[in-house]
């Protein structure tokens, strides 16, 4: 049977989980707890999962647990799982229709769960939502610039977004960050387990893009804190000194993943054959650019081959991803 939502708007109340994930996070989670108790529209639980802290994250979780003005789980690990484990422990134990992924480290803005619900609530046929974000220090002092901007998010692409044609889009470059994000529980048994060594934000906007509708939201609904200890943060994309193999390798084990869970889920979560074949041409287009050889020289039939095709152009940045490849 193959899950479908209507696009039909429903006047029916949305149960809404929030499942943080956290590890020795005593110096900021505070105050996350404290900015989602202040939250216009309160959840209706908080999922807790801690990965054995040694710190007093515990302790300042069972403290506010206590004056909560909603239910608050706390689940303890005996020993580390490590982040995605952990993240998927959360998940698992949410059970409502929305769930909204949180990070212990940021601050939600009071009417972040407002939001986002009417947005559901609007159009069914949603599958999940991310939002634009304010990039703060360590004491929520802000940034340069929005984390949009920072991720090169144009508005020709956020207009690709809106237009349902995300999928495009993140087969360029991941724009969905996980601690903006909110996804519907039906699509619980499409996204779990997380892959191990895949970024479970990038991961998640995949498949439900492909599945279903990911739309994005302009505004900023968190402060999205930099630290020194940051589990994530921004990544940026370093490539510097790389080869083409360490650059593609984790965009073609996204993919590979993603097909395979689209195709061994297909019973209950259809993708368009449109969106396989686009899922399935940018493997193609990474596995020669992962191929490129070590000399520059040599890289120019290949490459000049994939241009010729447009795939620079459909899944990446046009000519200036190609010369790009040819000077790393």
């Amino acid at each position: 049977m193959t899950t479908s939502i209507s696009s039909k708007q429903t006047n029916k109340r949305l149960s809404l989980s929030i499942a943080l994930a956290s590890y020795n996070g005593e110096r900021y989670i505070r105050e996350q707890l404290d900015s989602i108790a202040r939250q216009t529209r309160l959840p209706d639980e908080l999922i807790i999962s801690d990965d054995a802290s040694v710190d007093a994250t515990g302790d300042i979780v069972l403290g506010f647990a206590q004056n909560a003005p909603f239910p608050v789980r706390f689940q303890r690990n005996n020993v580390r799982l490590g982040s995605t484990r952990n993240f998927e422990s959360a998940i698992r134990a949410c059970n409502g229709d929305i769930i909204f992924l949180c990070d212990q480290d940021d601050v939600w803005y009071p009417d972040k769960i407002a939001v986002i619900e009417e947005r559901f609530n609007s159009v069914s046929s949603i599958g999940a939502v991310f939002t634009e974000a304010d990039v703060v220090d360590k004491d929520l002092h802000p940034l340069s610039q929005r984390l949009w901007k920072t991720f090169k998010f144009s508005p020709k692409e956020q207009a690709q977004v809106a237009a349902s044609d995300a999928l495009r889009v993140l087969l360029k470059h991941p724009v969905a960050t996980g601690a903006t994000m909110a996804f519907r529980s039906v699509y619980r048994d499409l996204v779990l387990p997380l892959p191990e060594t895949i970024w479970h934000d990038a991961w998640i906007a995949l498949l439900i893009s492909a599945t279903s509708c990911l739309t994005a939201l302009p505004t900023p609904l968190i402060a999205y804190r930099q630290h020194d200890t940051n589990q994530v943060g921004i990544r940026l994309g370093n490539h510097r000194g790389k080869s083409c193999a360490a650059i593609y390798g984790p965009r073609i084990l996204l993919y590979e993943s993603a097909l395979k869970r689209l195709l061994d889920s297909a019973n209950r979560f259809s993708a368009r054959e449109q969106k396989i074949r686009c899922l399935d041409e940018a493997l193609l287009f990474s596995y020669v650019r992962a191929a490129l050889p070590e000399a520059r020289r040599q890289r120019l039939p290949s490459a000049l081959h994939e241009l010729m095709t447009l795939r620079y152009h459909r899944y990446a940045n046009g000519l200036g991803s190609f010369f790009k490849d040819l000077r790393r």
